[in-house]
């Protein structure tokens, strides 16, 4: 081994560095004159010549070591992962979080639009149904770093941190609940107050938002709430039809009583009207669907006939005689003319869905029908814009801010456009009729805008949520009057 100017020796070249050390725990030569002390030492950390003492901690060669300054060598920053955060939490509180189930309606949006308290917190993120996003437990990432903003958000309006921890304790807790997070839909929408925690489950996609008031901030809700169109789906098949509702957000079979199983389950009586045939939803009775099967044999024909006119009874007396939503049939093309002629429903739908799927996915089966429905989602808004447009040198209509906010305060607006992800700062008075417009939020301060949506549905309006170019004035607001 060399050994260099100032006393210091280097491997030999062409050697590791390593390969003259000697096997053992790695401790370094003592000097001779501090052996007695190095041994006292060295019997403090090892149980015999070999072996480590237990309590002693030693690092793993791969460990990070900068994970606190936020970096890790070879990756890109991410957020944090979930065990890194101090969860604050009070063991006393028995606020558990709560689903707020079903589709929400308006009565839910104006129970919790009419909810007070000194601290109403407000929390929209979107969140992952599959994929690498549940793996990864992105979204539950999402709303931990939610509830810290939301705590740095109280200590900046001098919330005291037991109070801080009693709002979101239950948050904490619903973090750990690997099940929950298995489970999301496309957004989810959380209401927190003093021994209040309740949640919603999106169907829609919302922007990431938070919010403290004195009340819930109800604007991205809009959308659920305010979409009311739907139709019916029937899947056309010789061994089962099927039947589902479907809405602007997804699709749910329907169980009819009584549904023939099948064409090879009804037989037309002779010399009248009526029908034998075996009832039920789950056997799947009669031949494959091949392709032109109604279409080159007379007595097949017939057969489905009568088929057809057994399933649309039994739909009509338990479906149809009280509906009025189009109905969209999918089948092969030569079946669709058939069940059409067959059909006493008013509202059948123009165009098909053809092609076999009584086996697809249901899932792809809705995204194919909703795209051949799609006009049917779209008509409210057209019509409303058409309103707008045709009054709109009159002065039932208006984008002004200060015409609009005590309007929709007095119930006056019949339809409210409002802009995506906006807020309008400021003070109504709605027994001076006095409008103090803000600049940003202030103590005082509260959102018009979304004051304006929660009054002007609550009052019986309808409102449409619009991205800026979507808008029918180049305002954050837009509305039409009833008088």
């Amino acid at each position: 081994m060399a050994k260099d100017r100032s006393g210091g020796f280097h491997p030999a070249k062409g050697k590791p560095s390593g390969a003259d050390k000697q096997e053992g725990l790695g401790i370094s030569t003592a000097p001779p004159e501090q052996i007695e002390e190095y041994l006292e030492r060295t019997d403090q950390y090892v149980q015999d010549d070999t072996t480590l003492d237990p309590s002693v901690k030693v690092r793993h060669p791969n460990r990070n070591v900068s994970k606190n300054d936020g970096t890790f060598k070879g990756k890109a920053n991410l957020h944090e992962s979930d065990t890194t955060i101090k969860m604050a939490v009070d063991d006393t509180v028995e606020t558990v979080p709560e689903e707020l189930t079903g589709h929400p309606d308006r009565a839910l949006f104006a129970e919790l639009a009419e909810y007070r308290s000194e601290i109403c917190a407000t929390i929209y993120l979107p969140t992952h149904q599959f994929g690498v996003a549940v793996n990864e437990k992105q979204d539950a990432i999402l709303f931990k770093n939610a509830l810290k903003e939301l705590t740095a958000m109280l200590k900046e309006q001098e919330t005291e941190n037991a109070r801080i921890e009693r709002l979101l304790t239950p948050g904490y807790e619903l973090l750990q609940d690997d099940q929950f997070w298995a489970r999301m839909r496309n957004g989810l929408a959380v209401f927190i107050s003093e021994g209040y925690f309740k949640y919603i489950k999106m169907p829609i996609v919302p922007d990431y938002e938070l919010s403290i008031e004195s009340r819930f901030y109800m604007t991205p809700l809009v959308p659920v709430i305010a979409s009311k169109e739907y139709f019916y789906l029937l899947v056309l098949s010789k061994q089962q039809c099927k039947l589902f509702r479907a809405d602007a957000f997804g699709m749910e079979p329907v169980e009819v009583p009584g549904l023939p199983n099948g064409v090879t389950a009804v037989k037309k009586l002779p010399d009248n009207d009526a029908f034998t045939y075996s009832e039920g939803t789950g056997s799947r009775a009669g031949g494959p669907d091949l392709p032109g099967a109604a279409g080159g044999n007379p007595e097949i024909k017939d057969n489905i006939t009568v088929y057809f006119e057994a399933v649309d009874d039994v739909l009509f007396r338990e479906i149809f005689n009280k509906e009025n939503a189009p109905l969209l049939l999918a089948g092969g093309e030569n079946m669709i003319p058939i069940y059409k002629a067959a059909c006493h429903y008013h509202n059948v739908y123009k165009d098909a869905l053809t092609g076999s799927h009584e086996h697809d996915e249901r899932h792809a089966l809705y995204n194919q029908a909703k795209e051949i429905m799609a006009p049917i989602f779209q008509e409210p808004l057209d019509k409303a814009l058409t309103i707008f447009a045709n009054q709109s040198a009159t002065e039932l209509t208006s984008s002004i801010i200060a015409d609009i906010i005590p309007a929709a305060f007095y119930g006056r607006i019949s339809h409210l456009f409002a802009e995506k992800g906006q807020h309008i700062w400021g003070e109504f008075d709605e027994n001076t009729s006095e409008l103090k417009l803000h600049d940003q939020q202030g103590e005082n301060s509260r959102d018009l805008l979304d004051l304006a949506v929660i009054k002007t549905l609550t009052q019986g309006g309808e409102v449409y949520l619009l991205d800026r170019e979507q808008m029918p004035a180049p305002s954050q607001l837009a509305a039409v009057f009833r008088y």
